[in-house]
């Protein structure tokens, strides 16, 4: 009996697939398209890991471009995902502006854009769904305030200014809002400010004609660690102290800016947290499911004088 039973149900089985009714296939993995700005620092590569890793964990199916801080790249990169039909596309723009023509392409193509850890400037805020990524007015404005708060010498103070890469929101914003802070105390001054392009050679490179052009320099603001660190090596070179004849801030708080604040040559580095990769995958999910987010979401972070850098080293993951 129990065998005829058995042979029926199989019979039943057979006659449900044969007839179309078999059990819905699972439903094909998200596709995301991310384009990428490129490699040029710690904190970028950082931000790659957690991207891919991320991706992985979560199941989902990553198409990864890297522009090597070239917007053309970007938008060509963006063209391909709409081509291939991704189901979202997120990238981190290497600049703010000229995004609209292929933003408008992607929204024709019914496809939502996330941006990652930069804004853009646009007239039509429609064209991505959210920001998810650091508040870069805020971090300057701490590094502002530490610097206004901590710095222990008299008289003039002559700051000199590594700035990021051109027209990108970090170096504007970093820097507007370090200025917004430094002119409560008019002895606090940028006296030299050029773009490092967020590298550390071309960090280096700069400080370089700084020292040689400007003999009395208090203090470096570099808007990431990387070119801090590059300025470093140029101050040393220089036969001067740095940490102690220049005061050095800047932001990112990467493992080789904690390993220079350990060594005594890195005075601050504000946070700028790079691994946004679980965020991003969770609301690629959530965003093709027709869930609503918030405009902007920013993620929490921290300040790092020197003095603290040992005792946090060990629970750094980038």
């Amino acid at each position: 009996m129990l065998k005829s039973r058995r042979s029926l149900l199989s019979v039943i089985a057979a006659g449900l697939i044969v007839g179309g009714l078999a059990l819905p296939a699972l439903a094909a993995p998200l596709t995301l398209g991310f384009a990428q700005v490129g490699a040029e620092s710690e904190w970028r590569t950082a931000n790659t890991q957690s991207i891919k890793d991320s991706a992985k964990a979560a199941g989902i199916n990553l198409k990864f471009s890297d522009a090597q801080q070239k917007q053309e790249n970007q938008i060509k990169a963006i063209r391909s995902f709409i081509a291939q039909k991704v189901d979202v596309i997120a990238f981190a723009p290497v600049v703010t502006t000229g995004w609209d023509t292929v933003l408008k392409e992607a929204k024709s193509a019914k496809i939502p854009v996330i941006l990652t850890d930069r804004s853009i400037e646009t007239k039509d805020p429609s064209l991505y769904v959210t920001m998810i990524g650091s508040d870069f007015t805020e971090e300057g404005r701490k590094a502002g305030k530490w610097l206004l708060d901590n710095y222990k010498g008299e008289g003039d103070v002559n700051i000199v200014e590594l700035q990021g890469t051109v027209g990108s929101a970090p170096a504007i914003e970093r820097k507007k809002g370090f200025e917004e802070v430094i002119k409560a105390n008019p002895r606090f001054k940028i006296t030299r400010s050029q773009t490092g392009d967020f590298t550390r050679s071309k960090g280096k490179e700069v400080m370089e004609a700084f020292l040689k052009t400007d003999k009395k320099i208090n203090v470096l603001f570099a808007h990431n660690d990387d070119m801090a660190i590059g300025a470093i090596q140029a101050i040393e070179e220089a036969g001067m102290k740095p940490g102690k004849d220049i005061i050095i801030v800047s932001i990112d708080s990467v493992k080789g800016a904690f390993e220079a604040m350990m060594a005594g040559k890195l005075n601050v580095s504000v946070e700028c947290n790079p691994l946004l990769g679980p965020q991003l995958m969770a609301i690629a999910k959530e965003v093709k499911a027709g869930k609503p987010q918030p405009k902007r979401i920013n993620t929490k972070e921290g300040i790092f004088p020197m003095e603290t850098a040992a005792k946090e080293f060990p629970n750094r993951k980038y």
